[in-house]
């Protein structure tokens, strides 16, 4: 059988577009290689196989038999059908090649290409990425999208044992650098054989385009810093921006936040995420008009979202970046003890900015949104974070992705929401259950808005509400609200910068 899987995998690879036929015999090799075999018999005729998941399963559990693969776990899994997958994998040379003359006909057929490639070689898994949960629910911002991640596999007890025994490595310095192209990996770094970067040049310097392995929405793709330099959100932040978002006209880029509990999970690394995707926040309307003196080319406006959004629009990409720049210095410096807004305290900063950039039409686009990190005793996880009361659903930070309206939750709900779901249905105690008791007062909130609720519409139910806690969950992170006195403090903030009302 392991014939037949070892052809099945190198047709999946012709099939694909990742070798072509005259690789067939030299890709074999390299598999046999792996897989300790030193010999071949070519078997007739076609096995029918169910996908590329199928194939590599039966490899895998054939490595795990002969001794070959010591460890038959997720974690040791992945680090072995990564290296199978890249005796089909192209040279980085190659794949850039292509690239770059697809790139002639259109940018939109280079990143169709290499998000293809990305999928076929195996570095999206698409058969996990399926698996996670993903929903809309329509709020007065708009339809947020809600998404269960389930892709990203959870580490097995001895994994995680030899990862903490494991020799602690500088190589590569993160996730993000450059070294990974054809990595092996290790029990606490994933193997990165099959991953290909496009370098680009942005702001004058060496980046590499990626898409991310867990792709939380269309053509979710990574844009990093060539050095392993720490993200700074600057005026230079603002040109980088626009220059990927020139090239690659179809995507929007954006940063998440350069400071702890407002910034990413990446801190160490200079990195903007993106994609082909059109977020709540990109659709919704700008409420209040302003303008700036010397900026009569520049639209500018408040944007009807939960969380703080001046969106600058304009022709000329040069003078959204300058009048951007104004706003950002003016923010880091800014204190507004009325709105609870401090710049600083003792010496600790806590004003920046999201930015988020893309074109629209003939117009380029520039959406700030304000943040701000100072916690409290009663908010020792940050004032503009998700409250304790929705940390059942939602506790980890609000990034870039959460900001522009796509829940990422935790696996855990996929469990907890089903047997929630149960419970509800039945009638049981939901507090005298140690699981589900967090979400108590959530059922209490939401069950009188319903009537009788049946095990056939009790998911769409609870699907919903998440949703809802999620436009809540924004916010609390907006560091302005949504209402009267919100708007005024949002409205002397931009005084202070020299916007005026009115267009």
């Amino acid at each position: 059988m392991v014939c037949e899987a070892i052809k099945g995998l190198v047709q999946y690879g012709i099939n694909a577009g990742l070798l072509k036929e005259e690789d067939r015999i030299y890709a074999t090799n390299q598999i046999l290689d792996v897989l300790k075999l030193d010999e071949y018999e070519e078997p007739e005729g076609t096995a029918e196989w169910g996908g590329l998941e199928e194939i590599l399963k039966e490899l895998l559990d054939y490595a795990h038999e002969q001794g070959v693969l010591a460890e038959d776990s997720v974690v040791y899994r992945d680090l072995f059908d990564t290296r199978l997958m890249n005796c089909l994998m192209p040279r980085p040379s190659e794949v850039t090649a292509e690239f770059w003359k697809r790139y002639q006909e259109s940018p939109q057929a280079a990143t169709d290409y290499f998000y293809k490639l990305s999928q076929d070689s195996d570095y999206i898994r698409r058969y996990r990425v399926c698996k996670d949960l993903k929903w809309k629910t329509s709020t007065k911002y708009g339809d947020l999208d809600i998404t269960v991640n389930l892709s990203k596999p959870e580490k097995d007890p001895k994994a995680i044992a030899a990862a903490k025994l494991a020799k602690q490595s500088g190589y590569p310095k993160c996730l993000l650098c450059m070294e990974n192209v054809g990595y092996a990996g290790r029990v606490n770094h994933p193997a990165r054989n099959n991953h290909r970067i496009i370098p680009i040049t942005i702001n004058d310097s060496g980046w590499g385009f990626q898409y991310s392995p867990y792709v939380y929405y269309n053509e979710h793709c990574i844009v990093f810093n060539g050095r392993h330099v720490p993200m700074k959100i600057e005026k230079a932040a603002f040109v980088k921006l626009f220059d990927f978002v020139k090239l690659f006209p179809h995507y929007f880029l954006g940063s998440n936040a350069d400071l702890p509990i407002v910034g990413g999970s990446i801190l160490s690394h200079d990195h903007f995420q993106g994609g082909h995707y059109t977020f709540a926040m990109a659709k919704a309307p700008m409420e209040k008009a302003y303008r700036m003196p010397g900026f009569e080319d520049v639209e500018a406006g408040i944007v009807y979202w939960p969380m703080s959004v001046l969106r600058l629009r304009g022709k000329d990409s040069d003078r959204l970046i300058e009048l951007a720049d104004r706003v950002l210095k003016a923010w880091r410096g800014y204190t507004d003890e009325e709105a609870f807004v401090f710049a600083e305290t003792e010496g600790e900063p806590h004003n920046t900015i999201t930015p988020i950039a893309r074109k629209n039409g003939e117009m380029f686009e520039l959406d700030l949104v304000l943040r701000n990190n100072i916690t409290t005793e009663e908010f020792p996880l940050g004032v503009y974070h998700p409250h304790q009361d929705l940390h059942h659903i939602k506790k980890e930070n609000i990034g870039l992705i959460e900001v522009m309206g796509l829940a990422v939750l935790p696996s855990r709900l996929k469990t907890e929401l089903s047997a929630l779901g149960d419970a509800i249905v039945e009638g049981k105690d939901i507090r005298g259950d140690e699981a589900l008791a967090k979400h108590a007062d959530w059922v209490e909130e939401f069950r009188p808005k319903y009537g009788e609720i049946t095990k056939e519409n009790v998911t769409g139910i609870l699907e919903e509400e998440v949703g809802h806690v999620f436009a809540r969950v924004l916010e609390d992170a907006g560091v302005y609200k949504c209402d009267e006195k919100g708007r005024e403090g949002f409205g002397r903030f931009l005084g202070s910068v020299g916007f005026a009302e009115g267009n």
